[in-house]
């Protein structure tokens, strides 16, 4: 038996697979929820605590964690491989008896295909195809969507009161955020510099991105850069308005851990070695596999960037995690001395 004939048998279980998504994504992900046409669910593989930033197409199977740039795939054979940490032929396998497809033999090795089947692995790829260019087209169109709803929103809200609830929470100063007349605060995501979505926050802190917006590789800028100066790539707003109000240097934000690396990457194309480009990583020290501290690596080994991460005192809860963290624990502290 030939690799190549693995391959194609693995392929041909995946889009096989497809019509079954929903059920299929209930028994691995049972947690998860369905939001349009795609299963949103928490990723157990990284010790997720809420549901969110992983998510499953119903349509093309392709999935993809904004958490962690690492975690992505383009089929429901790759999925249940990431799930499962397992091989994908194993994976295939698991799904070809789990739907009774019959294309591999009750030992479990892959069969030779026939003529049939290999004229509806052909066919089946051509669907596939098809079904993936639908996907972009409608993804573009609502990205598209959220970018003029983000200009609407944006040009009609007034600057961000400074007492705003999460403000007060983060000990932070607005900046230049501004707010919606419900009391959201409103977070500018950016590319190439033209804005193209936002982050709304709500005075209880629960965070939502435009519905449809571009995420990966977009970022809220903080502080204006020149060339010289040192720039700070982080994760959260919170996080970045600690490091500009505390530093004086511009902080681009980067919204979440698995889109570190593509900011990284976008701050170093755009300014060269004109800058001093600097990741100031999170550290999940309570989530299995420390992502933050993860990504922030990666990113900055990718970027040729320096790479910073908190500096926790010995009484440190360790709980804490990132840069706003240990500015709102020492305020604490301060306010608690005689």
């Amino acid at each position: 038996m030939t690799d190549n004939v693995t391959v194609d048998l693995i392929r041909l279980v995946a889009l096989r697979a497809l019509p079954a998504a929903p059920t299929l994504l209930k028994e691995w992900l049972p947690e998860g929820r369905p939001n349009g046409r795609e299963w949103v669910a928490r990723n157990d593989v990284r010790g997720d605590r809420q549901a969110g930033s992983f998510g499953v197409s119903l349509d093309s199977g392709r999935w993809n964690d904004f958490a962690d740039d690492q975690a992505h795939g383009g089929d429901l054979v790759s999925l249940l491989a990431y799930l499962r940490q397992c091989r994908q032929v194993e994976a295939a396998r698991e799904i070809d008896q789990r739907l009774a497809l019959g294309l591999f033999e009750s030992s479990g090795a892959p069969s030779t295909p026939s003529a049939q089947q290999a004229e509806s692995l052909k066919a089946a790829r051509t669907k596939a195809e098809e079904n993936r260019r639908r996907s972009d087209a409608v993804q573009q169109e609502k990205q598209q969507a959220a970018t003029r709803q983000a200009v609407q929103l944006w040009q009609r809200a007034k600057p961000a009161d400074r007492l705003h609830p999460y403000l007060v929470a983060k000990c932070v100063s607005p900046l230049k955020l501004r707010q919606m007349s419900q009391g959201k605060l409103l977070v500018p995501l950016c590319l190439d510099g033209r804005l193209v979505n936002l982050q709304v926050i709500d005075c209880a802190g629960t965070k939502r991105f435009l519905s449809g917006g571009r995420v990966l590789g977009c970022y809220s800028p903080l502080g204006r850069v020149i060339e010289g100066s040192r720039l700070y790539v982080c994760e959260g707003w919170a996080t970045g308005a600690t490091l500009h109000i505390h530093t004086g240097h511009p902080v681009v934000c980067a919204m979440n851990a698995g889109n570190l690396r593509a900011v990284a990457l976008a701050m170093r194309a755009l300014h060269g070695q004109s800058v001093e480009l600097v990741i100031a990583g999170d550290d999940d020290r309570q989530t299995r596999g420390n992502p933050g501290r993860t990504a922030a690596n990666r990113a900055a080994f990718d970027a040729g960037a320096l790479v910073v991460f908190p500096e926790w005192p010995q009484q440190a809860p360790p709980e804490l995690s990132d840069f706003n963290d240990l500015h709102l624990w020492r305020n604490q502290l301060w306010e608690a001395k005689p």
